[in-house]
Formats: structure tokens, sequence, C-alpha cells
């Protein structure tokens, strides 16, 4: 169903605008990722027995991400400072517009017609009825503009967001952040890197000396940001040095993986939000834990990216809990 109407090349660069990270040591091991989303955080950079032996099968699949990532990213940025017809879905707060159809529509196509029997899991293809059941066969993950609402109001934090998966595991994530040009890209086992330069999350592993990143979220339920408000109260009080919200799940997580904050944490996000950029943060060093500080299940909508177990740990300790309703639990086909 429509919902109702409301109302550049992946090439080196010496830094980019922001310097990205330093190349660190090795981050701390994983707890094993329910339905097999990942592996353990490695040293960023280092070279693996499948890089040094040459191309594998799925680096087709990257080379595609980052080609389509490009174009979809050359249409959203070409629409930041256009006139938008602006829709809601969940809440009133919760937009879509025509260029996230759009832009979704294009790179289903563009994948579809170079990998033709790969499944796909698309925010608008969701939000328009159909399923969100990652199974074993190689599926696309995809959230064509994350960070709509900064979209509809040119809040230059925008991005395109490509995860891939085979046997439910994670093996490659593209986010291309919109505004400012910069793509993020990482194979599992691979590294991860932003527009050719190879990331690494930051060394800081005392909370009362971090920057984490969250979200609000678009649910508006009392309870809910009630909840919100005082997890963020109590991990100030704990204390921090401060916390950020970009409006982009998928650019808060790369921010974890460059090493401009030590940790990311939300409830209520969803598969498309995280899928790629989980792979990213994970080649830089750092570790993806649930909310509770178990282990990091892509559907269960919890999620904290961060830096090292001990700054994952310290801010799961702190959290008040809440379920959202999993993404694999919607109604629609397998």
């Amino acid at each position: 169903m429509i919902p109702t109407q409301h109302g550049r090349r992946d090439t080196p660069t010496q830094h980019g605008r922001f310097g990205f990270g330093r190349v660190r040591g090795h981050g701390s091991r994983l707890p094993a990722a329910r339905g097999g989303t990942g592996s353990p955080p490695r040293k960023p950079g280092e070279a693996t027995m499948a890089e040094s032996s040459g191309r594998d099968e799925w680096d087709e699949c990257l080379d595609a991400a980052l080609e389509v990532a490009r174009q979809a990213g050359e249409v959203v940025r070409a629409a930041l400072k256009t006139d938008k017809e602006v829709l809601t879905k969940s809440s009133e707060a919760d937009l879509v517009t025509e260029t996230d159809q759009k832009v979704e529509k294009l790179i289903i196509s563009f994948l579809q017609h170079k990998f033709p029997s790969h499944r796909f899991i698309g925010e608008e293809s969701v939000a328009a009825g159909e399923g969100c059941h990652l199974e074993d066969a190689p599926t696309w993950i995809i959230d064509p503009v994350d960070g709509t609402t900064n979209f509809v109001h040119t809040f230059p934090f925008v991005a395109v967001s490509i995860g891939f998966a085979v046997k439910k595991q994670l093996e490659l994530g593209v986010v291309y952040s919109c505004a400012d040009d910069k793509m993020y890209s990482a194979r599992r086992g691979r590294g991860a890197r932003c527009n050719g330069e190879a990331l690494s999350v930051s060394g800081k592993h005392d909370l009362s000396k971090a920057l984490l990143l969250t979200e609000m979220g678009s649910s508006r339920d009392a309870a809910e940001m009630k909840t919100t408000l005082g997890n963020m109260h109590r991990l100030l009080a704990t204390p921090l040095h401060g916390i950020r919200q970009l409006g982009s799940a998928a650019l808060n997580m790369c921010a974890v993986a460059a090493g401009f904050a030590e940790a990311y944490y939300e409830f209520g996000i969803h598969c498309w939000d995280m899928a790629a950029a989980a792979v990213i943060v994970r080649e830089a060093g750092g570790v993806l834990v649930d909310t509770g500080g178990g282990p990091f299940d892509l559907m269960s909508r919890r999620v904290i990216a961060a830096n090292s177990e001990a700054i994952a740990g310290a801010i799961a300790a702190v959290l008040e809990q809440r379920q959202p309703e999993r993404d694999d639990a919607a109604t629609g086909p397998h």
C-alpha cells in the first residue's frame, strides 16, 4: 500500500574533510552473533589469505554495490534542495518521499539485472507489504535514503545504505554519504575504507571520556520517549563527554568506524538501517552487541556499535531495555 499523504569514484584521498582515524591494534572478540550476522573484529587494514590470493565470488557484488550506491547518491544529492512530496508511514515523524521510492527501485533494478537469483529486503518494499525474512540465499538489504527526515529538511546527513548477506552472514556493506561525497565500504575479512583510506575505531575505552551517538527515533509513544530520554539522562550522568544525533543510523555507525565517536546505540532501528554499516564497524576493529550486552541480532531492532567490548558493556549496563517488534515478525511472504 502507498502511505498516506502528510500535508565518486571510490578512490583514495588524503584524509578527506574530517581526517579519518588511525590504524590501531586488534579489537576485542565478539560474542557469537545470532543468525550468523558477522564475525569477530579484526585489525584494521590487516591483510587476509583471501585478500592476498586475489578476487573471490563476492568481489563482483562489492563492485556493483559501489557503482549503484554512487548512482543512487547522485539522485539523492540532486533532489536535496528541491521541493518534496512528503508522506508518512508508521507515525507523523516516520517520513518517506518519492525519492526514497525512486532510489530503491533504481538500486534493486540494477542489482537484479546483474544478479537475478539474489533476494532483496528494502525499506520501502517492506513498507509496501513485502516480507522481511533473512534466509540462506544471497540477499541485499537496502535503505535507499537513510535519514529521510534530514533529506526533507536539507540537513546534510543523508546516506544510501546497501548491505549484502549470504547464509544469514553479512558479507559486505556500502554506505554513501551523499552530501559530502564519502563512500564507506567493507568486505568481511578485508577491512573497512572511506574513499579508499583504511578506517579505524578510536582507542578510548573509558566511558567517562567517550562521545556517544543515538537517535530519538520516529515513535512518539509517550512510554517509549520516556525510556529514550531516561537512557540519555542516565548515560550523561555516568558521566560522558557528550551525546550526538546525526539523524542517520548508517552514518552514526560509520562515525564509530572512523573513530569520530566511541559508540552508537539505538532501540527501534531496522535491519536495513544497520546491515551495511555493521560490516564497516566490525572491519574497522569495532564490535556489535545487543543493547542488553548479548550477541548482536540483525532482526532484533536493537544495537550497540562500539569501539570495544569495554565501552559496549558499560553502555549496556546503564540502559533501560525495551523490546521492539522484530523485523522478521512482520507479516508478508518469505
